[in-house]
């Protein structure tokens, strides 16, 4: 960073005045988007960074989940490039001016589908190229013209390997969710990508931490960029109350059960750490009365999206996930999260319980601690600088064992039971065991030949073998019985 650079901050600012959108002085189509779509306020990156970025400088941005990151750096993209509106109809009259990139399909497709929003009263053009799907209907997009390409790095790659997508008009670019990026491996990718886009152009770099290796990427391709940061690193939001609750691994689906019907909860998101646990846990809750459907990496493209529609438009009510669906997700009005299994990295409990209280609202992060999660609790508490106290839960007698409708292994041995616990006798008596025969050592021969030590035979130097003896004696057949013999046949013609 250079002597250049801005640094703004919400928490040492906290004076900074909150704009209303009708302050920003955005074209007529720009603004009557935003009308419809209920915008009144702008939220404090909102405020900070749309400034910034009209004036055409690069931004570093820092915000939590659940900010308004979207419009923070779509709308003033979108209100530079109008200079380049047109109606033509030549793909060579629309080439892409904007790149926006990020790590997972889910958001790239949550992220094109708000760009189109706010540009669907302007001739400017939109379209995204994401994984996991044929790559046919995407050359066909990409081959009419678009202004604003939203993209996975990976799938990114291939078009311009295929010639499918040309970046030597770009003008802005932007790496959302740059921390997840380089998570996934990503960095390689970015920077290839990187090379193809011409040196002069606008950076927008977002990304919910500052790491060392954001620090990095930022002074390598962002040129006097200005800081935003709305909160400190690493940061939950205000709004969201945090519970934290000792329960043993076979007791977790009974307390699930328990709060979501003390508290009269619709809809939730429920984080486990491993794809088989998802899956079957979403089966057993669905098998219990709950509309369930999961979401995680095996998933396959179609199959995601449905699951994510399902929950937006209420057929469902909870989401089984991965950390596939921990970042960036904006589903509205979702009361609450819980983590069924505490994250492995303490930094994707910050992105998991941003799925709720978006946007100042309300939420509930319920978070179930078994004795195996100390640990990871530790790191959670190490990394937010807050101390949280383990609370026990009260079972309520009416609600039904959980327990007795089977076992879910999510990958570790959860089938253990003490000696002196009663589930455990229940569990004996219910299970007969099979007698254990005992191992009887057999007796010991008593032939009195076993006991006479080896005595070698021999034989006088002109004496016969009893083996050669036997076959010279006459009348003897020599042939296996089992060999039949030739059979006579007269000869139709004799031998000359």
């Amino acid at each position: 960073m250079t002597d250049l650079t801005l640094e703004i901050s919400a928490e040492l600012n906290a004076d900074t005045p909150i704009m209303a959108f009708a302050q920003l002085q955005l074209a007529a189509p720009l603004a009557r988007a935003v009308a419809e779509m209920g915008y009144e306020t702008m939220t404090p990156i909102q405020a900070q960074a749309i400034p910034v970025v009209l004036q055409g400088r690069d931004v570093m941005g820092a915000a939590q989940t659940g900010t308004g990151k979207t419009a923070a750096f779509a709308l003033p993209l979108l209100q530079r490039m109008l200079k380049h509106e047109n109606a033509s109809t030549s793909p060579a009259r629309h080439p892409v001016r904007a790149l926006v990139l990020l790590p997972t399909r889910e958001l790239a497709v949550q992220v094109a589908e708000q760009v189109e929003l706010y540009s669907k009263y302007t001739n400017l053009r939109s379209a995204v190229v994401f994984g996991g799907m044929d790559m046919k209907p995407q050359t066909l997009e990409l081959k009419k013209g678009v202004e604003v390409l939203v993209a996975t790095p990976g799938r990114l790659l291939d078009h311009i390997e295929a010639k499918n997508a040309v970046l030597n008009q770009v003008e802005y670019v932007v790496l959302d969710e740059a921390d997840r990026m380089l998570d996934i491996g990503f960095l390689p990718d970015l920077q290839r990508i990187l090379s193809y886009l011409p040196k002069q152009r606008t950076t927008l770099l977002f990304s919910a931490t500052f790491s060392p290796e954001i620090k990095r990427l930022a002074n390598s391709y962002l040129q006097n960029p200005v800081t935003i940061e709305v909160a400190r690193s690493n940061a939950t939001a205000s709004t969201v109350e945090q519970h934290f609750y000792s329960v043993n691994d076979d007791d977790k689906r009974h307390a699930l059960h328990q709060i979501l019907r003390q508290r009269g909860m619709k809809q939730a998101f429920v984080f486990v750490n491993s794809k088989l646990g998802c899956a079957r846990l979403a089966r057993s809750l669905e098998h219990e009365g709950l509309k369930t459907t999961a979401l995680h990496g095996d998933k396959s493209q179609d199959e995601r999206l449905k699951a994510l529609e399902a929950f937006k438009s209420g057929e469902v009510d909870l989401l089984v996930c991965t950390d596939v669906a921990a970042r960036g997700l904006d589903i509205k009005d979702v009361p609450a999260v819980f983590n069924f299994d505490i994250p492995f990295h303490a930094e994707d409990y910050v992105h998991r319980i941003g799925r709720t209280g978006r946007a100042g609202a309300a939420g509930l992060a319920v978070n179930f601690v078994s004795k195996s999660d100390v640990r990871l609790v530790a790191d959670i508490e190490k990394l937010l600088n807050t101390k949280f106290e383990l609370e026990p839960i009260a079972f309520e007698e009416d609600l039904p064992d959980i327990r007795k409708q089977g076992h879910i292994n999510d990958g570790r041995r959860m089938y253990k039971q003490e000696a002196g616990d009663p589930r455990h006798e229940e569990f004996v008596s219910r299970v007969p065991r099979a007698p254990r025969n005992e191992f009887k050592r057999p007796a010991l021969s008593n032939d009195p030949f076993f006991d006479k030590p080896y005595v070698a035979l021999t034989l006088a130097p002109d004496a016969v073998p009893s083996w050669e003896t036997a076959a010279a004696r006459p009348g003897v057949r020599t042939i296996s019985s089992n060999i039949k013999s030739k059979r006579k046949v007269a000869a139709l013609f004799k031998a000359a």
